[in-house]
């Protein structure tokens, strides 16, 4: 994607008969249009400052058309998930080692602290890596049911 890209472009007859080929319902032009694979200029120009008002395009709708681009071209945060919560099970087995070593060999050990914390992040770390398996699962479907085309045909011989 494009610095300070907007959405306005100019496209041939060709690039809007294929980017009908994609049967989405939330279209993210920003990026879809740039995966047609067509030739591309771009048009630079100074941008003059805004003279009638205020945007009407807040901060939070910025956030969402940002989550609206994660979302639709990735499944990074599903795998981020899993990784997090694998991550966080074995630390907490970590620091289960490490009570239990304190218990065994000092005399510093607070009752109950152990036998409470740590299996509640245990079962939360386990909890989110099985999220995150469960969410590769339902990205898979997610992208199978955009059913966008698997490649575009510029020409035939």
């Amino acid at each position: 994607m494009l610095q300070d890209h907007a959405d306005f472009r100019l496209m041939s007859r060709r690039a809007i008969e294929e980017l009908r080929g994609f049967r989405e319902v939330n279209l993210f032009l920003r990026g879809i249009v740039p995966l047609l694979g067509f030739r591309a200029a771009t048009v630079e120009y100074d941008r003059g400052a805004r003279f009638a008002g205020e945007s009407k395009y807040p901060l939070t709708k910025m956030f969402m058309l940002a989550f609206d681009g994660i979302s639709s071209f990735s499944t990074k945060p599903l795998q981020w998930s899993a990784y997090v919560g694998g991550v966080l099970a074995l630390a907490s087995l970590g620091c289960g080692s490490w009570a239990l070593s304190i218990r065994l060999f000092t005399d510093r050990s607070l009752p109950g602290w152990a036998s409470t914390v740590i299996p509640m992040y245990f079962l939360g770390g386990l909890q989110l890596l099985f999220l995150g398996v469960i969410g590769g699962y339902i990205a898979k479907i997610y992208t199978e049911t955009k059913q966008r085309p698997r490649f575009i045909v510029e020409r035939t011989l």
